[in-house]
C-alpha cells in the first residue's frame, strides 16, 4: 500500500528535507506541502492524503488549530513534528485528535516508521511522551465529569467486575470513582483478556510484544485492539493509552 503524504511546516528547509527523507521510501509519497495550518487544511481537502506531518509553530493558523480542523472532518490522520519538547503542545495535540507525536530530533528511521505507523491505523507516542502522558494521567486531580485529568487512585466503581470465564487482567482493580456511568459500563464490557492487552497498549508494546508477553498470536492480539478500540469508540492506540490510565486499567507502576 502506497502511502500518500503532505507535509507541513513554515520553514522551506524542513519541508524539502522531510520530503527527500520520505520519498526516498518505495511505500511512501509525498503528495504535496504547505507553510501554515490554514494552507495544510486546503492543499489535505484537494489532495486526500493518507498523513499529514504537521508542525506545530506556525502563521496563520498553528498545528493544533489545523490538526483539529483535520481529525474533526476526517480528511487525513495527523503526525505532530515539533522541536518543542512541552506538555502544553502534547496534551494540545492529542486533544485534537493526532495519531501521533514525535520531536523532530527524532531519528530518520523512527521518523519513517511512524509515519508508516500512522498511515496503517496503528498510531505512535514516541516512548518519551508515552512516559509524559503517564505521568499527566495519573498526576492530575480528580476531575468530575470523568474527564482526562481524572485520577486512578480514587474508590472504586460499580460494575466493574472482569466478565465471567476470563481470567483476572492487570485491568481489574476498582475503578475510578469519577468515572461517569457510561465509561464505567465500556470497561464491564472489556473482557480480562481485552484489559490484559489494553494494560500493554498502555506500557508502549506492539502487537508483537504483547503476543509474546501473552503467549497468544499477533492476529489474536490484533482482534483484541480493534475490538477495545470499537467498545471504548476509541480513535486509536493514542486514545487507548489516555483512556487506559483514565479508568484505572493501567497504573504508574503496571
Amino acid at each position: 500500500m502506497m502511502l500518500k503524504v503532505v507535509v507541513v511546516d513554515d520553514q522551506a528547509l524542513m519541508r524539502s528535507g522531510f520530503t527527500l527523507m520520505l520519498s526516498a521510501e518505495d511505500d511512501i509519497e509525498v503528495v504535496g506541502s504547505a507553510s501554515d495550518g490554514a494552507e495544510a487544511v486546503a492543499v489535505v481537502r484537494e489532495l486526500q492524503p493518507d498523513v499529514v506531518l504537521m508542525d506545530v509553530q506556525m502563521p496563520v493558523m498553528d498545528g493544533i488549530a489545523a490538526t483539529r480542523e483535520l481529525v474533526r472532518a476526517e480528511l487525513a490522520k495527523v503526525l505532530i513534528l515539533t522541536t518543542f519538547d512541552r506538555d502544553d503542545y502534547l496534551f494540545d495535540a492529542l486533544r485534537a485528535g493526532a495519531s501521533g507525536f514525535l520531536l523532530k530530533n527524532s531519528d530518520p528511521e523512527e521518523l519513517v516508521g511512524a509515519v508508516r505507523a500512522v498511515g496503517h491505523g496503528h498510531a505512535l507516542l514516541s516512548p518519551q511522551v508515552t512516559r509524559r502522558v503517564i505521568e499527566q494521567m495519573t498526576a492530575e486531580p480528580a476531575a468530575p465529569d470523568g474527564g482526562p485529568g481524572s485520577s486512578s487512585a480514587s474508590a472504586s466503581a460499580p460494575g466493574a467486575s472482569p466478565a465471567p470465564g476470563d481470567a483476572p487482567a492487570p485491568g481489574d482493580a476498582p475503578l475510578p470513582a469519577s468515572l461517569d456511568p457510561d465509561t464505567a459500563r465500556i470497561v464491564d464490557s472489556l473482557t480480562g483478556r481485552e484489559r490484559e492487552v489494553l494494560e500493554a497498549v498502555a506500557r508502549g508494546l506492539s502487537n508483537s510484544e504483547i503476543a509474546a508477553e501473552l503467549v497468544i498470536g499477533e492476529a489474536t492480539v490484533k482482534t483484541h485492539v480493534s475490538s477495545v478500540l470499537s467498545k471504548a469508540h476509541l480513535r486509536d492506540r493514542v486514545q487507548a493509552v489516555v483512556f487506559a490510565y483514565r479508568t484505572g486499567i493501567a497504573t504508574p507502576s503496571s
